[in-house]
């Protein structure tokens, strides 16, 4: 699976209310949580975001109360990605849930702001096409990219694992 997009860049420990502020956490709908997406941090957020970027931060990204409301905020807006160094653990649950991918890189320093990314989730490959680099991490799992595929782990269920009449 192939990813490509623009970074949007964040530094260490957004927690789950920088991604979408409590006052919003009245519906799941990801359209409309991806309309508020950030804006306690970067106001201007969603307005720079194009279907398919990228967000790299630092470390522990996710962090904070257990919602399922920040991942989908983020694939609401358009972020097809995220790319940190560490991860709460509770968002990367939620994260494949929803069917966002993630991926951790120890040199998230050196992915900018604006830069073209083209990632292989397969291979574990991120390519900054603007600065003609590559960096290699951890494939993400073939079972986990079919979820992200089918959109979340219940349409993942649904079209796979249920009995059709």
């Amino acid at each position: 699976m192939i990813i490509k997009g623009i970074v949007h860049k964040f530094g260490n420990d957004i927690n789950t209310d920088d991604i979408i502020a409590a006052k919003y956490l009245v519906t799941t709908d990801e359209k409309e949580l991806g309309k508020h997406c950030m804006e306690n941090i970067a106001r201007d957020f969603t307005g720079r975001v194009s279907p398919g970027d990228i967000i790299v931060a630092g470390k522990n990204f996710g962090c904070g109360s257990s919602r399922e409301h920040a991942p989908r905020a983020l694939k609401g807006c358009g972020i097809s990605c995220v790319i940190a160094k560490s991860f709460a653990g509770i968002f990367s649950r939620n994260a494949i849930n929803i069917g966002l991918a993630f991926l951790e890189l120890e040199q998230t320093e050196e992915l900018l702001e604006s830069d073209l990314l083209e990632i292989d989730l397969s291979g574990g490959i991120i390519k900054n096409l603007s600065k003609n680099k590559t960096y290699k991490t951890q494939a993400f799992p073939e079972f986990l990219q079919e979820i992200i595929k089918e959109g979340g782990l219940m349409n993942y269920v649904k079209n796979r694992c249920l009995v059709k009449e």
